[in-house]
């Protein structure tokens, strides 16, 4: 960790100058999640075009060869927000097949440039995704309560006032993601939408009751949930359907990218231990962990959960090979092992685990209970997955 001014950068778990040693990449993220900081810290003989300057865009646009003019081969480049335009990576491509040249390309999403039939370099960059400050990230200064009502974003984790610019980065969002993308013309109505879907943060998603409550189309809603996906403000996790014995449910889960947002779209005041709120933010923000780690250390990461029709449920499910239950009690009891021990008969499962808020790990029918703390250490130092 370095402080710099008043502003203090905390070292990430994600290495991109690592990956730019052998290949060049794609770095998405929501809004301020620490990309710019990341890059200035980890790659800082890099050139960067910075296409929200209206100078550099407009000089690029003008002459995108400028970057071949200005640059060196031993040098990563960076263009940021490169969905700003698109037709650049026309000039990036011809630079890295010729000129064999290192580009860090970074953007909130890759929605525009799918879009715009852009092929993302047909597997000549790599693809990494940055989120909000891991638990393992903050270390010491990690506070649970707060994670769970102000979210990890850097800049909020570290403001004075986190309510009012949780509410200033939705805001934000909605201007710059949804309305300068051109993503949808209707902003009310997904402002509407956004607000309803947000109550459904880690439920299953049920198109047609959004659409009645948001008065719009379940077309609509579904072309919503599209846009938070490829925003990266939220993400689906499908159910687990390779059980060998038991009929599972159909329909996907769905997680907003940080508690924070989620309880500020909620309109809802500080939620507390031993509520179901507060529960049902402590599985967003366990699935936030898994998410971080498997895109820092692992590329090869399925993540799903488990229902049945008979509603037993394990929360996530890893490679088919892990099941995790979450829970925030201080003291497990036969309710809360009842998903666990009936997935143990639908497959062969390496570890099963029950993270809750007990204060020491055990482990009982091949179950290992593990008190968040250490699931957080054991999960980021490799020995969960």
């Amino acid at each position: 960790m370095t402080k710099k001014g008043n502003q203090m950068y905390i070292s990430r778990k994600l290495d991109v100058s690592k990956v730019l040693e052998h290949k060049s990449c794609f770095l998405f993220g929501p809004r301020q999640c620490g990309k710019s900081s990341l890059i200035r810290k980890t790659i800082p003989d890099a050139y960067i075009f910075d296409l929200l300057n209206s100078d550099t865009f407009a000089h690029l646009a003008r002459n995108a060869n400028y970057i071949e003019e200005v640059c060196r081969e031993n040098h990563p480049i960076v263009i940021d927000e490169i969905q700003k335009m698109p037709t650049l990576l026309d000039e990036v491509h011809r630079l890295i097949e010729l000129r064999g040249f290192k580009f860090l390309l970074t953007g909130s999403s890759a929605r525009k440039l799918r879009r715009g039939g852009v092929n993302l370099l047909g597997g000549r960059a790599r693809i990494r995704n940055i989120h909000p400050f891991s638990a393992s990230e903050l270390g010491e200064r990690f506070d649970l309560d707060r994670a769970i009502n102000y979210g990890l974003l850097p800049g909020i984790w570290f403001s004075d006032d986190p309510e009012d610019d949780l509410a200033g980065y939705v805001t934000l969002y909605l201007e710059q993601e949804i309305m300068q993308e051109g993503a949808t013309r209707n902003l009310p109505a997904f402002s509407r939408f956004l607000e309803i879907a947000a109550l459904s943060n880690g439920d299953q998603i049920n198109y047609q009751s959004i659409s009645s409550d948001a008065q719009i189309p379940r077309s609509t809603v579904q072309e919503y949930f599209k846009i938070l996906k490829d925003t990266l403000i939220a993400r689906e996790v499908p159910v687990w359907r390779k059980g060998q014995s038991r009929k599972t449910v159909e329909t996907a889960k769905f997680y907003l990218f940080d508690t924070g947002v989620a309880r500020r779209l909620q309109r809802r005041k500080e939620l507390v231990r031993g509520t179901p709120e507060y529960g049902q933010a402590f599985e967003s923000w366990i699935l936030h962990e898994l998410s971080a780690y498997a895109d820092a250390c692992r590329h090869d990461v399925e993540i799903s959960y488990w229902r049945t029709r008979t509603k037993l449920e394990v929360a996530f499910v890893i490679n088919g090979e892990i099941a995790i239950e979450v829970k925030t009690t201080r003291s497990a009891d036969k309710e809360d092992f009842k998903g666990l021990r009936a997935i143990a008969d639908e497959g062969r499962f390496s570890q099963r685990l029950l993270v809750c808020d007990e204060p020491t790990e055990r482990e009982t029918d091949g179950i290992v209970v593990l008190p968040w703390r250490k699931f957080i250490d054991y999960l980021w130092s490799g020995r969960i997955f």
